[in-house]
């Protein structure tokens, strides 16, 4: 268990936290005082439970969020990948070094890794699957580009 893990589970949150964290999800810059008029606390409140929930590493970060049609030219894939024996960690370890690959998470079933791809041309597209297939530890792989959010 890594420091992060261990300090997220010392922390234990509560339905306040929870509506908090869903209300951050939908707007990440909201002002303190908007969100503690939405959960109705004052908002010392609100910072207070913002400062745990970073301090304890629930919370990581903020983010930006665009509307679905910008960035439209982007090329945006899901990759799939197999690893071989228990190289899983290694092969992580040499994805997280692409910028082009957006997600990362391990799964079950016949696919070892999935991977959120995206790229801002066909031949970047190109270049990145030849590099993830030319690392030690990957046995294979399959990409389906994402063509349209429905």
């Amino acid at each position: 268990m890594n420091k992060d893990t261990q300090s997220a589970t010392k922390y234990t949150h509560d339905r306040l936290d929870r509506e908090l964290i869903s209300l951050l999800r939908k707007d990440g810059r909201a002002p303190l005082s908007k969100l503690a008029d939405q959960l109705k606390v004052s908002r010392g409140t609100v910072q207070n439970r913002l400062d745990r929930l970073q301090s304890s590493g629930i919370l990581l970060g903020f983010t930006v969020r665009v509307r679905e049609d910008y960035g439209l030219d982007t090329i945006r894939a899901i990759m799939m990948v197999e690893v071989v024996g228990k190289s899983t960690s290694q092969v992580i370890r040499s994805l997280r070094g692409f910028p082009e690959l957006v997600t990362l998470h391990t799964t079950n079933g016949a696919w070892d890794l999935v991977a959120e791809v995206q790229t801002s041309s066909l031949p970047d597209f190109d270049r990145v699957l030849r590099d993830v297939r030319m690392i030690d530890g990957v046995l294979n792989s399959e990409t389906s580009i994402l063509l349209t959010s429905v």
